[in-house]
């Protein structure tokens, strides 16, 4: 139904009987709403992404150290003479095999050999390594309960119970209307959800592959290393390195939300409504009324009781515009109605001349054929 007939549906009312109905009416409104929703916990997922690019350029300029080897080889096994050979040498004389007295040449049977190797065996790369173990972990514990869950339904239900009565003189007039909403896809879109999430969580877990891949990761690895745990030695490297600052910050997270956040929020509702919702109904209560009216053929109203209903349908316009804003001033609802009144206007002027012309279209192929029948 337009806004067009609904307007000429009031204006052919009869302004008694309606003003009758109005006071006469006694209803209620009673809403239901049943809400169960799964609020996911996937924060995780971006402070993991966050951090990555950090923990990379750790292990791609790693801390590390020398390690200095010492063996007592022959010395036809000895790699290179240091000076620390020597100094070992003067020290354990007993090592030296002979002596040349003519030269002064010293031939030993076996001397010190000092290898130096760089080590990746350092605190804080073996924080990282377990660092990246923890987020390992983390997203293994959190994938589970997805799955675990992804056939979770949603729920959001809602009824609206809506009786009332009016009586006038001549009759009495009742209504019942319930309304029952129950979104069918919510089950769907859970799923549709935790897809998404989980396909989040397999791009993390390539990223956090080729972390795995480096060369630091592989040889720590290789040791197989006690893990880092609490409390963490607060070293230069970890305090003042911004990359590290950014790790510990994961870290921290990683403990203090180890265990799923995710949560199930239930919310039920069971009230009635006494505010714009009913008296909402209570016009469509009225506007169904004045509909069962126009069943009356008898029912016939003068130029004078019609100008009646309009300023009552006025003022009941203005009297709702007013209490949804108070602050109104009379400008802006002069504007308002105007502003409405020129799309009413138009949209029934719109349909006048679409008639016209349905009828011109008509009228054109009527001429046309009489015209051609009388030449023939």
């Amino acid at each position: 139904m337009s806004d067009l007939e609904i307007i000429d549906i009031y204006e052919n009312a009869n302004k008694e009987n309606s003003k009758k109905f109005v006071e006469g009416v006694d209803s209620s409104l009673r809403i239901q709403q049943e809400t169960k929703k799964e609020i996911k916990d996937i924060e995780w997922i971006e402070k993991m992404e966050e951090t990555i690019p950090y923990i990379d350029n750790i292990l791609r300029s790693p801390n590390r150290f020398i390690v200095n080897e010492e063996e007592i080889v022959k010395i036809e096994l000895a790699r290179k003479i240091t000076v620390d050979s020597i100094k070992h040498l003067s020290k354990n004389t007993n090592l030296i095999q002979s002596i040349n007295k003519k030269t002064g040449d010293v031939r030993p049977s076996k001397i010190l050999n000092i290898n130096k190797e760089e080590s990746y065996d350092t605190y804080e790369n073996k924080l990282i390594y377990t660092l990246i173990q923890n987020m390992k972990l983390f997203i293994d514990r959190r994938k589970k309960t997805l799955e675990e869950n992804i056939n979770k339904e949603n729920k959001n239900d809602k009824q609206l119970d809506y009786k009332a009565l009016s009586e006038t003189d001549s009759e009495k007039v009742e209504i019942n209307v319930s309304l029952i909403s129950s979104l069918n896809d919510q089950k769907q879109n859970s799923q549709e959800e935790t897809k998404e999430i989980l396909e989040k969580i397999e791009e993390l877990e390539q990223k956090i592959l080729d972390l795995s891949s480096s060369e630091v990761y592989k040889v720590i690895d290789k040791k197989h290393i006690t893990l880092i745990r609490e409390p963490i030695k607060k070293t230069n490297v970890i305090l003042k390195n911004v990359n590290f600052q950014y790790a510990m910050k994961l870290w921290n997270y990683l403990r203090d939300n180890f265990e799923d956040q995710t949560k199930d929020i239930e919310e039920k509702q069971d009230y009635m409504e006494q505010g714009e919702k009913k008296k909402l109904f209570d016009e469509t209560f009225m506007l169904q009324y004045l509909i069962l009216k126009t069943l009356d053929q008898d029912e016939a109203e003068t130029e004078g009781t019609r100008q009646e209903i309009k300023e009552t349908i006025l003022e009941q316009m203005v009297n709702n515009l007013v209490d949804m804003d108070t602050d109104m001033t009379q400008e802006e609802l002069n504007s308002l109605i105007a502003n409405k009144y020129e799309v009413i206007k138009y949209k029934k002027m719109e349909a006048i001349k679409e008639i016209q012309k349905i009828f011109k279209d008509h009228i054109e192929k009527y001429l046309n054929k009489i015209e051609k029948e009388e030449l023939s």
